[in-house]
């Protein structure tokens, strides 16, 4: 099963300092049949404008992965925690039993990112945030974990659920597969470029859900840089 989501169907909008797109249901939008894909709870696709972005906020029990698409995200928090996450590179948060933050854009350009909450295996974990660089030329032709909360990916930062997040980019004409077993639930995301995902065409910002396929085929038609996650 392959569900092609059009960028232009996805909920949000224009609110001046943000230009939001989400793909399940989140703040005002509401769709009873995009509540989520498996532990996948949230995928936003944001543009922030310079000097501006979430003020100070709570969270609680959840898995909060920030991939940075174009200029830097500045992140602070109640913990004592504060970073810079750049273009390319990933910032998680395990809110845990509870955490302030608040994520500004402080360039003098737009920031875009895509922001994915996932839904954790346990509650009540002590709440932490960490950052790291993902060089682009790591992830050329090859998916790169990013975030995962298996022990295999060691190069990835944790996150607390059974789920992996997955980056790669890809060259026009270049493929790769990736297996997908029983039971999984995969989303994928081109933050540029498109491809085909098993011969169906995906364009840049159009989601793909995707559940009980072994295999998946991905293949670029253009320089295109992915994000996937692959979850319970």
């Amino acid at each position: 099963m392959i569900e092609r989501r059009p960028f232009d169907r996805l909920g949000g909008g224009d609110h001046g300092w943000l230009n939001t797109r989400h793909h399940f249901s989140f703040a005002d939008y509401r769709d009873p049949q995009r509540m989520g894909w498996g532990a996948l709870r949230v995928w936003n696709d944001d543009e922030i404008a310079p000097q501006t972005g979430f003020p100070p906020h709570p969270h609680a029990d959840m898995e909060i992965i920030t991939y940075v698409r174009e200029g830097a995200i500045t992140h602070q928090d109640s913990l004592g925690n504060k970073g810079r996450t750049k273009a390319g590179d990933v910032q998680v948060m395990s809110a845990g039993t509870g955490i302030r933050h608040s994520e500004y854009n402080l360039e003098t350009e737009p920031t875009a990112i895509f922001q994915l909450w996932i839904v954790p295996t346990s509650r009540d974990g002590a709440p932490s945030w960490g950052t790291r660089p993902f060089p682009q030329a790591d992830r050329a032709g090859r998916l790169v974990a990013l975030a995962s909360g298996d022990q295999e990916d060691a190069e990835a930062l944790p996150i607390r659920t059974d789920a992996r997040v997955l980056g790669a980019r890809l060259k026009p004409g270049e493929t790769l597969e990736y297996a997908l077993q029983p039971g999984r639930h995969a989303y994928l995301v081109p933050a540029s470029g498109a491809l085909t995902v098993n011969d169906i065409r995906i364009d840049e910002g159009d989601g793909v859900a995707i559940r009980d396929e072994r295999v998946l085929r991905l293949a670029a038609l253009a320089d295109t840089e992915l994000v996937l996650v692959d979850s319970a």
